[in-house]
């Protein structure tokens, strides 16, 4: 698999609304950890940490905006959108994760990041 294709797959997993299909791409004992908060540690973890993004926005539709890599790292560039399950406000918000990849090319560890302060501003209408 190239690393191409697997950004190609990621993100048609996140778009499935399929969790499972999510925590598939990392391996067993992986982890993400996002804006330096906890990590999200194990397949059970990661199912569970997509399964929020999917019930916050049941809409939600990620788009890949570019990805590099250098034998076992990638950066991988996305931008969510979709409406808030609570709220319905459209939110956009960019972002990437940073990629430890196995040989075999599933995601060992992740870093992910993005504007957290625009995406609740986003969250609760306010400017």
């Amino acid at each position: 698999m190239t690393l191409d294709e697997k950004a190609r797959n990621y993100t048609a997993a996140w778009n499935s609304g399929n969790p499972g299909a999510v925590a598939a791409h990392f391996a067993p004992d992986a982890q993400i950890i996002i804006n330096r908060g906890d990590p999200h540690k194990g397949t059970q973890a990661l199912h569970d940490m997509a399964a929020g993004f999917h019930a916050e926005f049941p809409d939600l539709q990620l788009t890949c905006d570019a990805v590099r890599g250098n034998g076992s790292h990638a950066v991988y560039l996305w931008t969510l959108r979709g409406h808030h399950a609570e709220t319905r406000n459209p939110v956009t918000v960019s972002g990437w994760e940073e990629w430890d990849l196995t040989r075999d090319m599933a995601i060992a560890a992740s870093l992910g990041w993005f504007d957290a302060e625009d995406y609740q501003r986003q969250i609760d209408g306010t400017t």
